[in-house]
């Protein structure tokens, strides 16, 4: 682990390859779990106000559950998250023929709303658990995702640079960029080591 301003990093997120690869998976970590993805009190305010709008992109299912219990809800951890159908799929998951998408990002793609979708899937398989004082960044490792971990390797992608865009969203592009430099260090010292 190592700190970054208000952040501890954990070294997995430098050095773990991973690149989602959903013709393997076809999206199965918004449809596996036994919990909705997370949601900041903010991102609570935001499904609220967009669900009129995504709300032709949802399966029938995901509608009855949104209208039946909110567009957010309290998890059993007492944490904030997306519902889901039938302690299962997200309420705002859609299928292009058996693979999973997210209802949002799609009304996000047409240019419907400025909201992608919640910064926790965006920055999947990176979680941060929030503290008082810091934020803790880790990489989650699940075995739905053993295929992502096969292609980051095989194109050399660290979890990092695949989740930047997201990471960025969280953080801010100084944040990242000092990342950035820790992980050319990491790397140095690395190939030192190797090479002794």
């Amino acid at each position: 682990m190592f700190q970054l301003g208000k952040t501890i990093v954990s070294e997995d997120v430098l050095v773990k390859d991973f690149v989602c690869n959903l013709s393997a998976c076809h999206g199965a970590c918004c449809i596996d779990g036994d919990a909705g993805a997370p949601l900041s009190k903010e991102e609570t305010e935001i499904l609220e106000d967009i669900f009129p709008k995504i709300k032709p992109f949802l399966r029938p299912e995901g509608i009855q559950v949104i209208e039946e219990k909110g567009t957010w809800v309290v998890g059993t951890d007492q944490d904030l998250e997306t519902p889901l159908i039938e302690n299962k799929d997200c309420a705002y998951v859609i299928f292009d023929g058996k693979t999973a998408l997210c209802g949002i990002e799609q009304a996000y793609n047409q240019g419907l709303i400025d909201w992608k979708k919640p910064v926790s899937c965006h920055l999947y398989p990176v979680r941060i658990k929030e503290f008082s004082s810091f934020a803790a960044v880790n990489y989650d490792r699940w075995d739905i995702c053993n295929d992502a971990c096969a292609l980051g390797k095989e194109l050399q992608i660290p979890v990092y640079k695949f989740v930047k865009e997201a990471l960025i969203r969280r953080f801010g592009k100084e944040w990242y960029e000092e990342l950035e430099s820790v992980a050319t260090e990491w790397e140095k010292e690395n190939k030192k080591r190797f090479n002794k």
